[in-house]
């Protein structure tokens, strides 16, 4: 299975594509989108979302793992990073991809093995995993570290999602 993590951001959006085969994974590619802090906010989430697009076109994920908004001390910081989500949850229905959502909590849990890891604890256990030469740049780390807690906890994300949607019908 080839998944898509993504670690939004209105200045920089992180995506990190690993692929699971067996109980092996695979580094496929991991990068960052930078937007201009000069352009006004619809400028910047259409660069998002269509790099995103792009590289959905490119590599073909089957699944979507996106981090969750996390409670910010800034209220202007937590909407403008909402609509990163918005924009990168957009690009995954859009490409007809399941989209999952974790914590970080979560996320440090499933690489690291305890919830209140550091930034650099996760880094280097995300370029241990995947055999990285060097750790990756830090939102493309942290992406990398959203795909492989879908990785690892898929089979039962996918089944709660399911569950989920037969209690809406």
């Amino acid at each position: 299975m080839r998944i898509i993590g993504i670690d939004p951001g209105s200045r920089i959006t992180g995506y990190g594509i690993v692929e699971k085969k067996g109980n092996r994974l695979l580094h496929i590619d991991n990068g960052a989108i930078s937007t201009r802090s000069g352009d006004n906010l619809a400028l910047r989430l259409k660069t998002i979302h269509d790099a995103l697009a792009r590289i959905i076109g490119e590599y073909s994920p089957e699944a979507m793992a996106v981090e969750q908004i996390f409670v910010a001390r800034n209220a202007l910081s937590a909407l403008k990073l909402g609509h990163a989500r918005g924009a990168a949850l957009l690009v995954g229905v859009n490409h007809h991809l399941p989209v999952f959502e974790y914590t970080a909590l979560q996320v440090k849990n499933a690489v690291v093995g305890y919830g209140k890891a550091g930034k650099g604890q996760v880094q280097q256990m995300v370029k241990s995993l995947l055999s990285l030469p060097e750790v990756a740049q830090e939102d493309a780390s942290d992406a990398l570290a959203v795909a492989i807690c879908h990785a690892h906890s898929h089979g039962l994300a996918e089944r709660l999602q399911a569950a989920a949607q037969r209690g809406r019908r």
